[in-house]
């Protein structure tokens, strides 16, 4: 196995074997760029009996003024153990990270040359390593790190005791996503005895209206959309969603439509990240209003429509 050493301390290597605890592949790596998404996170792993996460910033870690080099880091999960983050409390872990040369079907491993460590605690939960390679370098097909738009880093990390079993995440990103749409017409709108009206499922959403708003105090209407759980998704099923989308009440008058947009990474598995919304959308008094065009007071009814484009998802990395 070569080895480099660098003047920060930095060991770079190569070597065959695969890295033995995770896998983060990540497809269409060029959209990560042009999406401007600064940095992304895998799914969580365990190991020493801990769960981490790996980070990838594309662009470099600009917290520490890096933008010419990749960074990557190993973060430890504040409810590993389900216990949190307490007072005085830390895990010491060394760790290996690694960047896949698939011209030689080796990995480039990175790591502190003397592999003292490093403390994971309440202040300091990500450590790794700012400067792995030149985005350039990276970026280049000759050097093997992203070949076909597709590259491929992994993990080790030994607290205590010596773990090895392959689990793996692939985050895949979408040029140019086909729309999904959806116009949404709802009737009886003030009827008194419902909190809330919730549209058909469409694709794998939904969206949610309160026309005395969520907090009911009848100053607002709002507005959300959510993840629907089992609604139409791709084998495997994705963990994670990263969703661009536009929601518009329609005025059947003027063509004056009212636009919210937003974008947000959905986690069904996080009821927190599973919706996105506008407490406030818009005021109850304007929204009735004739010259407004969203509500038709005869019928009571007013339409809706929304636009979702899904850029990226991750799913398990099948081994």
């Amino acid at each position: 196995m070569a080895t480099f050493v660098r003047e920060d301390g930095v060991s770079l290597s190569t070597t065959d074997v695969a890295p033995s605890h995770f896998m983060f592949k990540i497809q269409s790596v060029s959209l990560l760029t042009e999406y401007n998404v600064k940095k992304c996170s895998s799914a969580e792993f365990e190991a020493g009996g801990y769960k981490w996460k790996l980070i990838f910033y594309p662009n470099g870690n600009k917290r520490n003024h890096v933008t010419d080099h990749i960074s990557v880091h190993l973060a430890l999960m504040a409810d590993t153990r389900s216990r949190g983050f307490q007072p005085g409390w830390e895990v010491h872990a060394v760790f290996r990270l690694f960047l896949l040369d698939r011209n030689n079907d080796t990995y480039l491993v990175i790591r502190d040359v003397q592999e003292k460590g490093r403390r994971f605690r309440a202040t300091r939960t990500e450590w790794g390593f700012d400067r792995v390679i030149p985005v350039g370098t990276f970026n280049d097909p000759s050097y093997g790190y992203v070949v076909d738009d597709v590259c491929v880093f992994g993990a080790e990390v030994y607290v205590h005791k010596d773990l090895k079993f392959y689990t793996g995440e692939c985050l895949s990103m979408v040029k140019d996503p086909d729309p999904v749409k959806y116009p949404w017409t709802i009737f009886n709108f003030f009827v008194p005895e419902r909190a809330y009206h919730e549209s058909p499922t469409f694709q794998q959403w939904k969206m949610r209206v309160y026309p005395n708003g969520k907090d009911d105090k009848g100053t607002h209407v709002s507005l959300s959309l959510h993840l629907a759980s089992g609604g139409e998704s791709k084998e495997p099923t994705p963990s994670r969603i990263y969703a661009e989308f536009t929601l518009r009440l329609i005025d059947r008058h003027h063509h004056k439509n009212w636009i919210v947009k937003g974008a947000r990474w959905f986690n069904p598995r996080s009821p927190t990240n599973t919706f996105y919304e506008w407490p406030k959308l818009i005021t109850k008094d304007y929204f009735k209003t004739k010259s407004a065009g969203f509500w038709s007071s005869c019928k009571d009814k007013c339409t809706i429509e929304a636009e979702v484009r899904v850029h990226g998802e991750t799913t398990p990395l099948q081994s």
